[in-house]
């Protein structure tokens, strides 16, 4: 009987010695068709096959899928304060691995508009929403399946209704703080600045406002605050009108942001009101951006290179765990006390 032999398969299927060895070796070079086919004659023929395994099929490594993460913002101008927590958010989540984009939208929703392309059509995988206080526009985040987190929301819109993550800055207790200290100076006629019904973090702290009047016993004066809307590029003339049709100026102001009280503070700069230097002003953001308070007013230390940070964090951790529970957190800060509200302690931890 003939024994089979390498060749002996080559000539019964027309192919070459070296073709038959590199199909029963597992070697490159013949096509899965063929090697196959080469394989099944010899096993018909009772040809012994080599004692090789097959080799081991070439593993590639996973595809690694780069993360966008979106920061919606409604002002392209937004000041030093929103740049500095980008700034660190683009930081945070460069080391994180994940891309940061912008989005910008308009300041209020208006008929016909449409949220971009960049957040419906699956062009990020999770949004990061400052400075929007739209109800409308909020609302329309809010039914993107999309993660996300919100810095702050509008009284109008709880953290229930955010489809997200909610960080607030901690103002209600902080603001009761510094106008218990206000009081306990002896300036019982006390003024608040602030448009109470723009974000969440001016409703609360107008609610701190309150809560120490109330403690005091003190009646509010709704005649020197000022809670209505202020637009956003009528800021001066609003608050400018505000003071000059008051018919006394209170012991203080406690003005819901340094924003707010840099506009007071121009007011009073005017040789017209020079006398009423006496009225004392507050703020919240310690922010170094206005020259004529920086520094010179009593206000609470946002902390916006931590924030951005821990606003990264956050829709890191929602990209990660998307059906995790939604969670509202408050963050607090430290009030910086200056003169004249600062205590004789104070004082001397600051010569």
């Amino acid at each position: 009987m003939k024994k089979n032999t390498m060749q002996s398969l080559a000539d019964a299927l027309g192919v070459s010695r070296i073709t038959v060895w590199k199909a029963l070796n597992h070697k490159e070079g013949v096509s899965e068709t063929l090697r196959q086919k080469i394989i099944e004659k010899a096993a018909e023929c009772g040809y012994r096959m080599p004692h090789t395994q097959p080799a081991p099929p070439v593993s590639t490594p996973p595809v690694k899928v780069q993360r966008s993460v979106s920061v919606v913002v409604s002002r392209p101008e937004s000041s030093t304060f929103w740049m500095q927590i980008i700034h660190q958010i683009a930081k945070e989540l460069s080391r994180l691995g994940i891309n940061m984009m912008y989005t910008y939208l308009p300041s209020h929703w208006y008929e016909g508009f449409q949220l971009p392309a960049s957040l419906t059509a699956g062009g990020v995988s999770g949004m990061i929403v400052l400075n929007i206080y739209d109800p409308a526009m909020l609302r329309a985040l809010a039914a993107l399946s999309l993660p996300k987190v919100f810095l702050d929301t509008v009284p109008l819109l709880g953290a229930d209704q955010l489809n997200g993550d909610l960080v607030m800055l901690e103002g209600r207790c902080l603001v009761r703080q510094i106008t218990n200290r206000l009081i306990e100076s002896g300036r019982t006629r006390l003024g608040f600045i602030g448009d109470v019904h723009y974000a969440q973090t001016n409703t609360d702290r107008y609610q701190g406002f309150l809560d120490a009047l109330r403690e005091h016993n003190i009646t509010l004066d709704e005649t020197v605050c000022h809670t209505s809307p202020l637009p956003l590029h009528l800021h001066t003339e609003e608050i400018e009108s505000f003071l000059r049709g008051l018919t006394y100026f209170p012991d203080a102001f406690v003005c819901a942001s340094d924003f707010i009280a840099s506009y007071v503070a121009s007011f009073f700069d005017q040789p017209a009101y020079a006398d009423q230097k006496r009225v004392v002003l507050t703020g919240f953001d310690n922010s170094s951006e206005y020259p004529s308070i920086a520094g010179k007013i009593t206000s609470v230390d946002v902390q916006t290179s931590t924030l951005g940070k821990r606003l990264a964090q956050k829709i890191a951790f929602r990209l990660r765990y998307p059906d995790a529970s939604f969670e509202c957190s408050y963050i607090t800060s430290k009030i910086i006390y200056r003169s004249p509200l600062t205590s004789p302690d104070e004082d001397k931890a600051l010569l």
